[in-house]
């Protein structure tokens, strides 16, 4: 919830899950975390041409060039966010809904739609809202699993247990 990294990994995945299964992305996720060294942004920042290339070659990830070539800029636009807000985390709960969602009813929300926007605004790729919807479901700013649902308690209690970094 408050990794830096892996919130990049998250909101990268989202991107390249963008269109696909995310079975798809959940297959080839251990590939994807090799190819792009653990989803380390500093590392991914400093990829040029050449690693976009070999990147395309490498059948155990979505070679998608835009997908690839946007990964690498929203690396670059992560260490101005971490430069500017503190952390990542720091930035993405800003966008915390403040009611409950509704459960699994909606692809976007108010706040998945700001977020976007504001990601879009800073440069970033393969943002959109519906991708920040998923995102924000996947690393617990939104919990709309229907009441009964065994995840939703669990989801509740790490939430609880989390101290935002707002």
């Amino acid at each position: 919830m408050g990794d830096d990294r892996r919130l990049f990994e998250k909101i990268c995945l989202e991107g390249f899950q963008s269109g696909l299964s995310w079975r798809t992305i959940l297959n080839k996720r251990e590939t994807f975390r090799t190819a792009f060294h653990d989803f380390d942004f500093h590392r991914i920042a400093q990829f040029t041409e050449r690693d976009v290339e070999q990147l395309l070659g490498n059948a155990g990830i979505i070679r998608h060039r835009g997908k690839i070539e946007a990964t690498i800029n929203n690396a670059r636009r992560a260490i101005e966010l971490v430069q500017e807000a503190g952390s990542l985390a720091a930035y993405f709960w800003r966008f915390e809904p403040q009611a409950p969602s509704k459960p699994q009813s909606l692809t976007t929300s108010p706040e998945s739609i700001a977020l976007s926007k504001d990601l879009k605004k800073r440069g970033w790729k393969f943002v959109g809202p519906t991708t920040a919807f998923a995102f924000m479901q996947a690393m617990g700013l939104i919990n709309d699993h229907v009441p009964g649902c065994v995840i939703r308690p669990k989801i509740e209690r790490a939430r609880q247990a989390f101290r935002s970094p707002r």
